[in-house]
């Protein structure tokens, strides 16, 4: 019999890795939104609504065959609702020998910088982050219980096809804002779903940083990319006359430079996209830069 890999929460970078597991691994998962149902169950997924705030004896039922689960379900401010709903059916889940988390470097919080690995310890700064961070903790927690692997992926900016600075630029969003000495690390999201992959393959667990190669200052990402299409880029604007969103302006909050060299040694030392150049060059020169997320 097939392994089979439960998602909670079929979305952009979840689905990006189920598509590499497929021909290994049976799927189900879950998605809030009833339109996307048919779509995926078209690719072969056994899909189940879950809308994190009722307890579902669908997912509790498909859970019991469940030999992998992952969880890209971000946490709210009363808690992780995948484990609050569902961490009893996870406990006593009988096939179950892996768990995986997707979570964010945000964790880490603000080093002014400098460099943070999976042995750094995480400084949340925002709600969000230190939401996440007491998610991670309870996955980890859940893993020791039950004396399996459980990984905690911390994923920086994604980007990849109908998400990137190329479709800022052409629906007139994108800005340059300037904070001096500020970077950030990405990673497209085929680099994402091979990593994570390649973790449920390998049953790692622990931390797992996924990044690229070169965090690298956010106006020159936008700069690239006017560059690609040959468009005036943005003038650069310095943060502090920024006109920003409390949610966009949380993300100049931290600064620091990603350590990925876990996650290349699990991908035997490459990504696809080591940089945003390398990136941005590949979806223009194809055309998928402009693909609407699945």
């Amino acid at each position: 019999m097939r392994p089979r890999i439960f998602v909670f929460g079929l979305g952009y970078s979840a689905l990006a890795t189920v598509r590499r597991l497929r021909d290994r691994f049976d799927i189900a998962g879950t998605t809030r939104e009833p339109s996307r149902a048919a779509a995926l169950s078209a690719e072969g997924i056994a899909v189940t609504r879950f809308d994190g705030e009722e307890r579902s004896a669908e997912v509790s039922a498909a859970l019991r065959d469940a030999t992998h689960v992952l969880s890209s379900v971000p946490p709210g401010e009363s808690g992780d609702p995948v484990l609050a709903l569902h961490g009893d059916d996870l406990a006593r889940a009988p096939a179950l020998r892996w768990l995986g988390y997707l979570s964010s470097v945000a964790v880490y919080g603000n080093y002014g910088g400098a460099w943070v690995s999976e042995r750094t310890t995480p400084h949340p700064q925002t709600e969000r982050a230190v939401n996440r961070h007491k998610a991670e903790l309870e996955w980890r927690r859940l893993g020791s219980q039950r004396d399996i692997p459980a990984v905690i992926f911390r994923i920086a900016g994604i980007y990849g096809p109908g998400r990137n600075a190329l479709v800022a630029l052409g629906e007139g969003r994108a800005h340059r804002v300037v904070k001096p000495g500020q970077v950030f690390n990405r990673i497209h999201v085929d680099d994402i779903a091979a990593a994570v992959s390649a973790g449920v393959d390998a049953s790692v667990s622990g931390i797992l940083n996924l990044a690229d190669d070169e965090p690298s200052p956010p106006q020159d990402v936008v700069a690239f990319a006017a560059h690609l299409m040959s468009v005036a880029a943005p003038p650069e604007v310095p943060i502090e006359r920024a006109e920003l969103s409390p949610m966009a302006r949380s993300f100049y909050a931290d600064n620091k430079r990603v350590d990925n060299s876990r996650m290349k040694a699990l991908l035997n030392g490459k990504l696809t996209f080591a940089n945003y150049r390398d990136g941005l060059s590949a979806m223009w020169a194809d055309g998928t830069w402009r693909r609407t997320p699945d």
